[in-house]
């Protein structure tokens, strides 16, 4: 079994229900144990901006599924709740990403480890530090420490 975080984001329709069908989905995965959930963070857009603020949680999962098998999951998981990729940065129903993977890193064509923007964004940071307060980024740092870096951008915890 492995460790495996997901960033969780919604902006369109009822974002906090998309998160929760979501996480009620991981836990019914299979080979997977859905382990803990952070509190919700709103953030701003990153990239296109003309859209609404996201909601934004990050989940912690036990799995024996292979790091490219969780992410089809993932992104099967998606497809269900009407993610459609119609432009970079666009507003979506659902966006999940593996985060993590142990501590493996990867860099291939179906998924990269870890997440190749995680130590730039606060959205994703926040959570993951909320759920592990010293957990490293292979090749990067603490969460703790790159989330410092992130100070400008604007995200805030809000209730559940």
């Amino acid at each position: 079994m492995t460790l495996a975080y997901v960033g969780m984001g919604a902006n369109l329709g009822d974002p906090r229900t998309q998160l929760d069908t979501a996480w009620q989905a991981f836990q019914r995965m299979p080979q997977t144990k859905a382990i803990a959930r952070s509190s919700l963070y709103r953030s701003a857009p990153v990239g296109y901006e003309d859209q609404p603020d996201f909601l934004n949680c990050v989940a912690k999962l036990d799995t024996a599924l292979p790091a490219p098998a969780l992410l089809a999951e993932l992104q099967e998981i998606e497809r269900r709740l009407g993610r459609t990729r119609s432009f970079l940065n666009a507003p979506r129903t659902i966006d999940l990403d593996l985060l993590l993977y142990g501590a493996q890193t990867l860099d291939d064509p179906a998924v990269t480890l870890p997440h190749p923007r995680m130590h730039e964004r606060a959205f994703v940071l926040a959570p993951l530090v909320e759920l592990e307060p010293a957990i490293e980024i292979p090749g990067r740092g603490t969460a703790a420490e790159l989330l410092r870096a992130c100070g400008d951008q604007r995200v805030q915890r809000i209730a559940a």
